[in-house]
């Protein structure tokens, strides 16, 4: 454009099969449109995961309310529970959509600064500058106006902040497209940034800095950075706090208000940005193309990309294979990651991350030389063009055959792509490869050199070794010289390992992409296409995206599992021994885009497979062939159940999941604990345990299985009948329950209040529940509503207002079809009692029902409405269906059509209900559960040196225990728990209950 802004403009397509054309915009004003909301795209990772909850009938949130999981990258074979199979289908509870229209509509902007340009005088000013421009502009000054607008109309935004560029994004029903656009285009035109708002955003960002210290990844990338040398970016706190922004300017005469408003005015200019907008629009008939004329950028060959499909490689002649057996690692990822950290105009960073087991710890030596002899093999070999074919076809593969995204998802990685690329690249640049060009791949893998690599060894086992403290994590540390003979050996021309070599030409690459022809008729959705005493299976054929990919997931049900906590952790470490199995021999499948998970599941094994349908049964097959022949060495069991201890540990001192831990343990009848799992297993287990539990889990089971994609109904059976043949199982004497019956709760306030596990930590937890019943769709419905309505006003009080967190949200909760809903925020002790925290969420629901009495009937009316558009919305890809529809069967519940069911219910619904309904649950017979895990600091009575003390005189090695705290005069009229078993086992329990009508 004339003001040096470059725009990418973005149509969505009609369907191939005649669905209607887009309207023009005097169309658009006149009919509401069916637009989607926001897709939550499977996790590709493939492995083991641990699961803490269920599928399905999870106790988990309608909205994702601002709630995130910091990926730690300790290790990615040994997930946290929260971030399981089952789980995250419940966090898609709001996605469940019927293919209906249209997609959202959606807009990202990139400008071409960030925390490199901070000052050096005020650190974190580019990350305190994203936030600001958002609080108001000139001709919208409501500081949360843009995200009230957004929430009324189904829409959401986010924003981040990297080394050299800032992102921000949104999207919306398109309907009121035009308008959310000028309203978020005035943030970077006229942003209000008004003094009074200054230290209430402040404190926003001192506590989403709290909230990353206590994750590793995050304490590694400081650490590394604070290793620079001087005067370089890479040194710089990103992050900022309320010391870089407020008090240390205060002391120093800086004036923060005005070097923001300068940083803005310098910064923030068109020419430094670019924007990619998408919503659907009337058809073109100029088409213009580009001709991909040769550019010698070595994105077109991809050297970095190269390298680390081979570094990072897991089959025969692999480092990871050769690590594997000795012994001495779980998993190993090498590569060039897209932040800004490891990739931006001033350097690159090529990490290889090992996960050691203990005696790969006391071997870590030897391992980095295994780890350099590869390199060296591949440096002597030289590149090979067979390997780099194999990759462009997986890539090209994958990229002309790719599921459609998110149109959010897209324009932020577009909009960056813009700033990287030549415009002929902007699509393809990030992904495909192009020339092959040894000579630059050559270059690369030249310059990984023994001499030139940071070797960074983070250990428990390191603790009181570590004498330095990086200034901003808090992070020990120490810096030493490597060991003389190994600088020697690195230095000299060592010999190449024999058992290092390049991997085999891949079997599992897909060269069929036909569609299959129907061999029965088709359905709107999943048939039972064979049932017997053994298992069921469900099958869809997929006539909607015409992509030659397939998904199949199997849950094989067993009553062994919650028989004892024992067992859990014998499922745990036998999940996870499988996983192990399957590393080497799966991995060929996993690079040619055929992905798999193994879930251990509450109530069953998960087996989760999809990619290209014309190679996934040979996957899915070598799966089940690995489940049958189950075996492990002693050596292999002491590894797993070893590092199974360090991730319930890790779980454990989470605020935010030993909170859920918490609740789901007075909620749920029976459960056990993450602490019980714990505990059991730091107790040990014996082989023999494992041998025969494996034993008995494999000789009765019930399978259910979903097969959708591009196959044929004979081929779906082909999946369930295989389980069966292989396994050989016996069906169950008696149906198991795939759900927990949950307790009643009494009509007052219950306080449990406990203290992190987190030795030190200041971040806490709290979140008042309200318990609602066993309900019907309409409930359901209603409560949705709520919390639709809930959320803007509640993100203004305690966050914008109040200050308290940086993460606030209200969520939807189904509790093994037990509903209710809750207020969560995520504080620090150093700042606020967490009793203080919980009268501030009463003040707001009380705040709150006034508001909702007071609601006319048009707002009320706009907000159903939105409610239906996101219910009604199109999937952006198969697999948004498939968990949707996966979520019924995992749940017993096979109520396909809910979506439709649910947008009934809301057409009846009237503000009269919504009021009664939420004074109902705020009456005196309200049923209230606040859980707190409370943090280190000053508000909660503890001294700076009582909280260094205990981290000192902590370890993962110890057993940890529930502290329960008792309440203080701000809340007298609770019932404390402070036995959570013995209250619990006082209380009614509620009969096992499903959501059907």
């Amino acid at each position: 454009l004339q003001n040096g802004l470059c725009a990418l403009l973005i149509s969505d397509l009609n369907y191939l099969d005649g669905a209607p054309a887009a309207l023009s915009s005097e169309e658009e004003d006149e009919e509401d449109d069916d637009e989607s909301e926001e897709a939550s795209d499977e996790d590709d990772d493939s492995g083991a995961e641990i699961e803490d909850g269920r599928e399905g009938f999870d106790d988990e949130d309608c909205d994702e309310g601002d709630e995130g999981e910091d990926n730690d990258g300790d290790n990615e074979d040994f997930n946290d529970p929260d971030d399981s199979e089952l789980e995250e289908l419940a966090e898609k509870e709001e996605t469940r959509k019927r293919g209906c229209t249209e997609k959202q509509s959606a807009a990202a902007l990139c400008v071409a600064v960030g925390s490199f340009s901070d000052p050096e005088d005020l650190p974190g000013l580019a990350h305190f500058l994203e936030h600001m421009v958002f609080m108001g502009s000139l001709k919208y000054p409501d500081e949360n106006g843009f995200d009230a607008f957004l929430k009324k109309h189904g829409g959401s935004d986010n924003a981040s902040t990297d080394c050299e560029r800032t992102v921000f994004q949104f999207d919306v029903q398109r309907k009121y497209f035009k308008e959310a656009l000028d309203r978020w285009a005035q943030f970077f035109i006229h942003p209000l940034m008004i003094r009074d708002a200054i230290d209430r955003e402040v404190e926003a960002v001192d506590s989403e800095y709290q909230l990353a210290r206590p994750s590793d990844a995050n304490r590694k990338e400081m650490l590394f950075g604070s290793l620079a040398r001087p005067g370089h970016p890479m040194k710089k706190f990103f992050w900022g706090n309320a010391d870089t922004l407020k008090h240390e300017p205060k002391m120093n005469n800086i004036d923060t208000y005005t070097r923001l408003r300068d940083f803005w005015q310098r910064h923030y200019s068109a020419h430094y940005m670019t924007l990619v907008v998408q919503s659907k629009v009337l058809s073109v008939k100029d088409i213009t193309s580009w001709h991909l004329i040769s550019f010698k950028f070595s994105f077109r060959v991809k050297p970095l990309h190269y390298i680390s499909w081979l570094v990072g490689h897991e089959g025969k002649g692999s480092v990871l294979s050769f690590l594997r057996k000795k012994f001495w690692a779980l998993a190993l990822y090498g590569g060039n990651g897209e932040t800004g950290f490891e990739q931006n105009s001033t350097y690159s960073i090529f990490s290889i991350s090992v996960t050691l087991t203990d005696e790969g710890y006391k071997h870590f030596y030897e391992v980095a030389h295994v780890v350099f002899q590869y390199v060296k093999m591949l440096q002597k070999r030289g590149p090979d063009k067979r390997i780099w074919e194999e990759i462009q076809k997986i890539e090209a593969n994958e990229f002309h055959y790719q599921e459609q995204t998110d149109p959010v998802d897209y324009v932020e990685s577009l909009c960056e792509n813009m700033q990287l690329f030549q415009k002929e690249d902007f699509l393809t640049g990030d992904q495909l490869l192009f020339e092959y060009k040894p000579e630059i791949i050559a270059d690369a893998l030249n310059q990984l050199s023994p001499q030139r690599a940071n070797l960074v060894l983070l250990s428990a086992a390191n603790e009181g070794q570590c004498h330095l403290k990086e200034r901003w994590f808090g992070t020990q540390y120490s810096v030493e010289d490597i060991d003389k003979y190994w600088s020697d050996l690195w230095a000299s021309d060592f010999e190449l390992n024999q058992d290092l070599h390049l991997p085999e030409e891949n079997k599992y690459i897909a060269t069929d992409f036909a569609l299959k022809v129907a061999d029965c008729p088709e359905t709107e959705y999943p048939a039972k296409t064979l049932s017997t005493q053994q298992g069921c299976l469900w099958y869809r054929k997929d006539d909607k995206f015409k992509i030659p990919k397939g998904y199949v997931r199997f849950h094989l049900i067993s009553p062994l599992i919650q028989q004892s906590a024992e067992n859990i952790v014998l499922f745990d470490t036998f999940v996870n021994i499988l996983s192990h199995n399957l590393g080497e021999p799966a991995y060929e499948a996993d690079v040619a885009q055929l992905e798999y998970k193994l879930v251990a599941g509450e109530h069953g094994l998960v087996i989760r497979v999809k990619g290209f349908n014309h190679k996934l049964p040979l996957l899915f097959q070598l799966i089940i062939d690995y489940l049958s022949d189950f075996s492990f060495t002693p050596a292999v069991f002491e590894m797993i159940t070893e590092q199974l201890k360090k991730t319930y540990f890790n779980i454990l001192i989470k605020p935010e999941t030993l909170a859920k831990d918490v609740r789901l343990l007075i909620l749920e009848h029976s459960r056990w604990s993450m602490i019980d799992k714990y505990q059991t297993l730091m107790n040990g287990l014996s082989i023999e345990s494992l041998s025969s539990f494996v034993k008995a889990f494999k000789s009765q089971l019930f399978v259910e299985g979903l097969v959708q994609g591009n196959f044929t109904s004979r081929e779906a059976k082909d999946f369930l009948n295989y389980v069966v043949q292989k396994l050989q199982f016996a069906p169950l004497a008696h149906p198991c329950p795939v759900q927990f019956r949950v307790v009643d709760l009494p009509n007052t306030h219950l306080l449990c209040k406990v203290k992190t596990l987190n030795k030190g930590d200041a971040n806490s937890e709290v979140t008042v529940y309200y318990q609602s019943g066993a309900r019907n769709l309409r409930e359901y419905t209603l409560m949705e509503l709520l919390v639709m309505h809930m959320e803007e006003p509640c993100f203004d009080f305690l966050r914008t207002k109040q200050t308290l967190g940086y993460h606030v949200y209200p969520t939807c909760r189904n509790t093994s079809g037990i509903l209710g809903f809750s207020v969560t925020v995520a504080t620090q002790a150093t700042k606020y009692n967490s009793e203080l925290v919980d009268k501030k969420i009463e003040e707001f629901l009380s705040c709150f029902e006034e508001k909702i009495k007071h609601l006319t009937e048009d707002a009320f009316s706009t907000q159903v409405t939105a409610l239906i558009k996101l219910k009604e919305c199109e999937d952006s890809h198969l697999g948004e269906e498939v968990d949707r529809n996966w979520n019924e069967v995992v749940t017993q519940q096979y109520l396909f059509d809910r979506l439709a069911r649910e947008i009934e219910a809301l057409k009846s619904v009237t503000k009269s209900d919504l009021v009664t309904w939420f004074q109902a649950h705020r009456s005196n017979k309200k049923k209230v559960l606040s859980v707190h895990v409370v943090g280190y600091g000053k508000h909660e009575g503890d001294s700076e040196v009582t909280a260094v003390a205990e981290v000192q005189n902590s370890s993962s090695g110890e057993i940890p225990h529930l502290i329960f705290l008792p309440p203080s005069s701000l809340m007298t009229n609770v019932t404390s728990i402070k036995d959570i078993k013995a209250y619990t086992s006082t209380l009614n329990v509620l009969p096992y209950h499903k959501i059907l009508k």
